[in-house]
């Protein structure tokens, strides 16, 4: 056997693995499919490509950056001399709707995004226990009120007693004085009058006993009447539901949540500014602010709080250098009577920005002077 004709072990391996798609290309003919080798990619020619589509990402990233800093710097060159800003979020109160007492949840009537106003019921506990035990308390009430009507009737039959054995006692000392009675039946008629005395004062005192009595029921009568009362579930101020928390017929405990509202006469926006910024804001400082859904409309706002003691900048803060990381919260409130007029467009959580005018003799931009939509 010649040794061309022998088949090494390395051949075999090479003849069982497939056909690399790069290194081979199929070319039709009249006879079938022949496989010819194609031209290799060089490596260095794809790590070029590699190297050019990431700097060509960073370009773009650089550019955006850019873009992004020349508009933020445009912005803020835009604002006139004593005004400054701050971005954040719309804000609103949030109150918890609770119970007072444990119990079963029996109506709730109000549904997530409604409309409330102060007074306005929202649910109701089950209160069968508490009226079985109001019936009781008023029947007891009754018996209060019969029992200081007697006390009242004994009281001035006693009196009568006292003015009858005061008169026998007037007779006979005028009898007496004359000779006509005995000292003994003086000291009789003195006796009955101090006994009818007596009596009359444990009379008033029963009286008395009687009405207090009378007044702890009317206090149990009133207490369960309150109690039934505290069981309506009751909007504290003009809001929106904003979370349904309980479900009719849960049990709920003493303090159970059942919704959650939000204050739409309380709507600010949380801003942070820094030291030499915040030291010139002051409370009550005129304010405007614009939502990133509204950017033709200028809400007036006031200051109504001032941080004491300064903080980390949040992450959600954009600040013009890293240097400032130490900020001052500042509190903008949006006019209640302008809330009342435009309840149903309170909204919390929207972005924004609020422009503060440190320099009163500052003059808003036409921007800030828009108030369309409101």
């Amino acid at each position: 056997m010649k040794v061309e004709d022998q088949q090494r072990p390395e051949d075999d391996a090479a003849s069982a693995r497939p056909p690399d798609p790069s290194r081979t290309a199929a070319v039709a003919t009249g006879n079938g499919a022949t496989l010819f080798p194609a031209l290799p990619v060089p490596y260095r020619q794809r790590r070029r490509w590699r190297w050019t589509s990431i700097a060509a990402g960073l370009v773009v990233l650089i550019l955006a950056a850019g873009g992004g800093a020349y508009w933020w710097q445009l912005n803020r060159a835009e604002l006139p001399v004593g005004i400054v800003q701050g971005n954040g979020r719309i804000e609103a109160d949030e109150i918890d709707i609770s119970t007072k007492f444990a119990g079963r949840l029996a109506q709730l009537l109000v549904q997530e995004g409604d409309m409330l106003s102060a007074g306005e019921v929202i649910a109701r506990m089950d209160t069968r226990d508490l009226e079985a035990s109001l019936m009781r308390a008023e029947a007891q009430l009754q018996q209060a009120q019969k029992a200081v009507e007697e006390a009242r009737a004994t009281q001035e039959q006693q009196r009568s007693q006292v003015a009858l054995a005061k008169q026998q006692l007037d007779r006979t000392t005028y009898l007496v004085q004359r000779g006509n009675a005995t000292q003994e039946l003086l000291d009789q008629r003195q006796q009955q009058l101090d006994g009818s005395t007596a009596i009359l004062n444990a009379a008033t005192a029963r009286v008395a006993q009687a009405e207090h009595a009378l007044a702890a029921a009317q206090h149990e009568v009133d207490l369960y009447n309150i109690n039934i009362a505290d069981n309506s579930l009751v909007a504290p101020r003009d809001g929106r539901v904003q979370y349904r928390i309980a479900n009719i017929g849960e049990v709920l405990p003493a303090g159970g949540k059942v919704v959650t509202m939000i204050d739409v006469m309380s709507v600010y926006m949380d801003i942070y500014l820094p030291t030499l910024e915040a030291g010139q804001v002051k409370v009550g400082t005129d304010a405007r602010i614009v939502l990133d859904a509204y950017p033709a409309t200028a809400i007036p706002a006031k200051v109504s709080f001032i941080a004491v003691q300064s903080q980390f900048t949040p992450k959600t803060v954009e600040t013009q250098t890293e240097r400032d990381r130490l900020m001052f919260r500042i509190r903008v409130r949006i006019d209640p009577a302008l809330l009342k007029a435009h309840a149903q467009a309170v909204r919390s959580g929207l972005p924004g920005v609020a422009y503060l005018r440190l320099d009163p003799d500052a003059q808003w931009p036409a921007r800030l002077q828009q108030m369309k939509g409101l």
